[in-house]
């Protein structure tokens, strides 16, 4: 019996730890690499764009 309810709070608290630190954290990863990818990308764009009128 007292395996059972370690097993019901450990899950409780595994479950906990992962809505409440682990998945805020990773979305903010996620946005973090967003911004970052858009701002190479606009800078990608802005380099082509003056390389390719430079040369003409």
């Amino acid at each position: 019996m007292g395996r059972v309810v370690m097993l019901v709070i450990g899950t409780l608290l595994g479950l906990f730890v992962l809505f409440n630190f682990l998945l805020p954290m990773l979305a903010g990863l996620i946005k973090i690499a967003l911004i970052i990818g858009v701002v190479a990308l606009l800078v990608f764009i802005t380099v082509t764009v003056m390389g390719k009128s430079r040369s003409q």
